[in-house]
C-alpha cells in the first residue's frame, strides 16, 4: 500500500466516525466501532514523575501537530497523551493473512487526521521524564486518547495507567487496527531495536543527533530515518545516551510530519 492510498483511507475512515462523538464518561463508546475490513486499508516511554507545576496551565489548549502515534505539540506544549502506547513509526503489524503494513504510520496518520485544525483541549495531570505534559486530550468532548485505543490504533498502557484496558479489551475482541493479526507491543520493539543500535553506537549511547535544514534532530532506534542518518561529529553531529539529554541540548524529536 502506498502512503498516499494509506492516507486516503484514513481520513475517509476517520471522517465517518467523527460524526459520533465520544464523551469524556464513555457513555457513547460504540460511536468509534470500527470494523477489521476498513483497517484492513488503511511507533519513548513516559513516565508521570511530577503533577502540574505551579505555573503550568490545568488545560491546554490550541491546534495540535502530531509528533507520532501518541505525542503532539498542542500550541507550544509538548503533550504525551496518558494512558496509550502507539506503535512507533518505523513499527510494521500484521493482517490477518500475515501481509506486514505500517501500523506505526497509520496510528500516526490516524491522530493526526482527529486533531488537525481543531481545537483541542487537553486536561493535564503531569509532566514526564522528558518535560512532557502528560494529558489526555479532548476534541469537541471527544476523549482523543480512547479513540485511540478503541480503533486499534495504540495500546492502553498498562505499566502507567488501567483507564483503557477496557476499551482495548474491546478492540481486540473486534480484531480492529493492531490486533487484526499478530503485533508486537510498542514497549517491546523499542527495547529491541535499542538492543541492536547500541552494539554499534560508540559507548553504548545510540541516539543519533543529527544536524539538516530543518535544524537539530535526534532520532530514536526505532526511527524510520534512523538507518539513513549519518553522524558526522566534525560537523556538530553528536551522539546521545538519553532522550533527556538531547532535549538538554537543544536537540528535538523527529516527527511523524
Amino acid at each position: 500500500m502506498t502512503h498516499d492510498s494509506l492516507s486516503l483511507v484514513v481520513m475517509s475512515f476517520v471522517a465517518s466516525v467523527l460524526s459520533a462523538k465520544l464523551s469524556r464518561t464513555g457513555r457513547e463508546a460504540g460511536a468509534f466501532f470500527v470494523s477489521s475490513a476498513a483497517l484492513l486499508l488503511v511507533p519513548a516511554i513516559a513516565v508521570a514523575v511530577t503533577g502540574p507545576g505551579a505555573n503550568d496551565p490545568a488545560i491546554i489548549t490550541g491546534q495540535g501537530r502530531v509528533v507520532d502515534g501518541d505525542t503532539l505539540d498542542v500550541g507550544p506544549t509538548r503533550v504525551r497523551l496518558e494512558g496509550i502506547d502507539a506503535p512507533e513509526l518505523a513499527q510494521t503489524c500484521r493482517t490477518a493473512t500475515g501481509e506486514r503494513w505500517g501500523c506505526g504510520k497509520a496510528s500516526a496518520a490516524f491522530l493526526r487526521a482527529l486533531v488537525q485544525q481543531k481545537g483541542l483541549a487537553c486536561d493535564r495531570t503531569g509532566s514526564d521524564l522528558y518535560h512532557r505534559a502528560l494529558a489526555t486530550c479532548f476534541e469537541d468532548g471527544a476523549d482523543i486518547n480512547e479513540a485511540m485505543v478503541r480503533a486499534g490504533m495504540a495500546w492502553a498502557f498498562v505499566r502507567y495507567s488501567k483507564v483503557y484496558v477496557a476499551v482495548e479489551a474491546d478492540a481486540r475482541g473486534r480484531k480492529v487496527g493492531v490486533w487484526q493479526g499478530p503485533a508486537e507491543a510498542p514497549w517491546d520493539f523499542r527495547h529491541a531495536e535499542w538492543q541492536v543500535a547500541e552494539t554499534a553506537a560508540p559507548s553504548g549511547c545510540a541516539i543519533k543527533g543529527n544536524i539538516s535544514s530543518h535544524g537539530r534532530i535526534y532520532h530514536m532506534p526505532w526511527s524510520p530515518w534512523y538507518g539513513r542518518v549519518k553522524i558526522d561529529e566534525s560537523c556538530g553531529e553528536r551522539w546521545f545516551c538519553s532522550e533527556a539529554e538531547a532535549l538538554a541540548a537543544g536537540w528535538r524529536p523527529a516527527a511523524a510530519n
